[in-house]
């Protein structure tokens, strides 16, 4: 019996998706890095454009003569620059979330139809937004020289109530999520969750379909609300149980192994340290814009959302590090758990088509939130090598 060589697995596995496949997806992948930038460059406009407008200091102003409470101002406020940012980025949304998708087959939703979703979004941001900045003015007013510290435990705060709530009450607006019906997909779900000890009653299938035609899986929520979904998509472009052991050992990983938790923490001092960086380039960036000087006028929201997503397209690869070590470590958990080397892989190779799966190792470290598809392929490799060799099959292209 012929030695198994995880490097020629690998390669098999890569040689499932034709050239051309690969060049389609380098193009998506290498032009969804440059809409970083330009998503950057459309924010910071909007909110120049609504600075020198001076919309929110009428507002500001005409609600003031009432004598109001100035929560309720800075949640008015807040609310109105939520819905005019949206009208002033939507071109740019349709064409990067939209019409892109479509170009590249990603998705077959009407724009009627994610236009609408955009709408129940809006109005969903509208109120968590309104609220959050509601809060952190009034530390602002309380506290001006320490509330960027307080606004990561208030941050941390609203976090978590999204996570608690998302799954139960935002979710199920865009999508429907039924448990996995009876028969062989559900039974092998139970029985990875009884290995892995975590909760089976929560594994959904959802229709992803309706928004994007991406072979995915996600675990969302924490406590009694957290719940892995799989999208039909999955099922659609022919999972087996291999594959589906693979993948849901995968997310189930994510649950075991806190990192929802892991990626609050995470966010709350990285929240910390933007907080207290818009304390200290918010007089520079205000005179810039032309927006008030003190940093607790709500009217002056924007130059701080400038900020904000300046600070975020700078923090880009710490996010993804994040994010992508948590990948990687699910990866690992599906692999000891499901023990499906090659189902894992065969999941895998199926979303190189909007992922680009042999990126350089300084553009993965940049722009991957996952790491890249022929890593984790190879890594599974490995793991059948080490953990269930001999072996002599390999994936034909």
């Amino acid at each position: 019996m012929a030695t198994f060589d995880p490097a020629a697995a690998t390669a098999a596995y890569m040689a499932t998706l034709s050239p051309a496949g690969h060049a389609r997806a380098t193009a998506y992948t290498q032009g969804g890095h440059w809409l970083l930038l330009w998503s950057w460059v459309v924010a910071v406009a909007a909110a120049w454009l609504i600075v020198r407008s001076g919309v929110l200091v009428r507002v500001e102003t005409g609600m003031e003569r009432k004598k109001p409470h100035l929560v309720l101002v800075s949640f008015v406020v807040s609310a109105l620059f939520v819905v005019i940012d949206f009208v002033l980025e939507l071109p740019w949304e349709a064409y990067a979330h939209w019409w892109r998708e479509q170009a590249y087959g990603l998705t077959s939703q009407p724009f009627t139809g994610w236009f609408g979703e955009q709408l129940i979004g809006l109005a969903i941001n509208v109120v968590v937004t309104a609220l959050f900045l509601a809060a952190l003015y009034a530390l602002l007013r309380r506290a001006p020289k320490t509330w960027w510290i307080w606004a990561g435990g208030l941050m941390t705060v609203f976090l978590v109530l999204l996570l608690i709530l998302g799954p139960v009450f935002i979710e199920p607006l865009f999508n429907t999520y039924t448990p996995a019906p009876p028969g062989p997909v559900r039974d092998t779900v139970i029985a990875l969750a009884e290995k892995a000890d975590v909760p089976h009653d929560k594994i959904f299938i959802y229709n992803g379909s309706k928004q994007s035609n991406r072979y995915t899986a996600n675990v969302a929520g924490l406590f009694g609300a957290a719940r892995v979904a799989m999208s039909d998509v999955m099922f659609a472009k022919g999972a087996d149980v291999a594959e589906v052991r693979g993948v849901v050992g995968h997310e189930m990983g994510h649950y075991k192994r806190g990192h929802i938790l892991w990626f609050t923490l995470a966010y709350a001092i990285l929240g910390v340290i933007a907080f207290g960086l818009i304390q200290w380039t918010y007089p520079w960036a205000a005179r810039i814009m032309g927006g008030p000087a003190n940093i607790a006028d709500p009217a002056g929201l924007p130059v701080l959302m400038a900020i904000f997503a300046t600070l975020s397209l700078l923090a880009t690869p710490i996010t993804n590090t994040i994010t992508r070590t948590a990948e990687a470590d699910a990866d690992a958990f599906s692999l000891r758990v499901a023990n499906e080397p090659d189902g894992l892989a065969k999941a895998l190779v199926k979303t190189i088509e909007y992922r680009a799966p042999s990126p350089s190792d300084l553009e993965e470290f940049i722009f991957y939130d996952h790491p890249s598809v022929e890593h984790r392929v190879r890594k599974a490799m490995d793991w059948k090598a080490a953990h269930m060799a001999p072996f002599s099959a390999s994936p034909r292209p």
